[in-house]
């Protein structure tokens, strides 16, 4: 194998990395953001944790998260809007990166 293949395969291997720790991120930042609304909601306990899988799952219905917005604002019936809950993400997202992180 030449150099510029070893190269190449490093590349590759760091994109595949980066993009599992991308969606591994966003994965934890919705589930964070799921238990938030619950806990705006009063869900407790199974249930937050229930919602909280529920947002997580609905970021697969399109690409991009404004799928998970709706969902979180529509379900929070006026307790946030969407700029709050889109903030709040942002904020999230860093501590889901800490945390995978943290785990290694």
């Amino acid at each position: 194998m030449s150099t510029f293949d070893d190269r190449e395969n490093a590349f590759e291997n760091k994109y595949a990395h980066d993009e599992e720790m991308k969606f591994r991120a966003e994965a934890r930042r919705n589930k964070l953001l799921g238990l938030w609304a619950a806990d705006l909601m009063g869900k407790t306990g199974a249930e937050a944790t229930a919602y909280a899988a529920e947002v997580v799952k609905a970021d697969f219905e399109e690409a991009g998260h404004e799928d998970v917005v709706r969902k979180v604002v529509g379900d929070l019936g006026g307790k946030a809007d969407a700029a709050t809950v889109r903030a709040k993400m942002e904020e999230l997202m860093a501590v889901a990166k800490g945390q995978l992180l943290d785990e290694g």
